[in-house]
């Protein structure tokens, strides 16, 4: 089901026009950065894992057959490797509109490779909102992925472009690795 958040996040963090700020991406963020940038810097939050238990009903699958994307998810001890980008703020309503499927913004402070510090956006769907999918044994996730398409392309695509992302990153995930063997052992003919 589309949860269209967008509304939502006009009201959450709002800034000044002009005004720069930074925002951390953790999944198509990372690869795929269809925005104008002025700075772009490895970065990384502490508190958060990458899962793919979010639903895409509008990019990487259909109302009908969502495929599965990347959130955060609380984990203490974990530490999210990803991008971030510091922009002007009039980009927040395109983000707001690329995000709208359950996405919401929170601040988080971030650490860049040098050990320098910044507070944030992040957007994060969490287990309330209604394109929650949750979690899955890794192998379910993968099937699932290998049979999803929507708007953006296949799923399977997303999945593999993140991995791929990562590993220039010189950053290990092993849930996003994990689902990526198993897709690695589908035979794409038979789906």
């Amino acid at each position: 089901m589309v949860a269209n958040t967008m509304n939502v996040n006009r009201a959450r963090h709002p800034h000044a026009p002009g005004e720069s700020l930074w925002l951390f991406g953790y999944g198509s963020l990372i690869f795929r950065a269809d925005f104008p940038w002025e700075e772009r810097r490895p970065a990384s939050i502490r508190g958060w894992s990458r899962r793919f238990w979010q639903g895409s009903h509008d990019h990487r699958g259909t109302p009908t057959a969502p495929g599965r994307v990347a959130t955060l998810v609380a984990d203490p001890d974990a530490i999210c490797h990803g991008m971030a980008y510091r922009i002007d703020s009039e980009v927040m309503e395109h983000l707001d509109l690329r995000e709208k499927n359950g996405y919401l913004r929170f601040m988080t402070p971030m650490t860049f490779e040098d050990d320098s510090h910044a507070d944030g956006l992040v957007y994060i769907a969490t287990e309330d909102n209604a394109a929650w999918l949750g979690p899955a044994p890794e192998a379910e996730i993968a099937r699932h992925i290998a049979v999803a398409s929507g708007p953006s392309g296949r799923n399977a695509d997303y999945l593999l472009s993140l991995a791929g992302a990562l590993r220039e990153l010189g950053v290990a995930d092993e849930h996003v690795f994990g689902i990526e063997r198993h897709l690695a052992g589908i035979d794409f003919r038979a789906v």
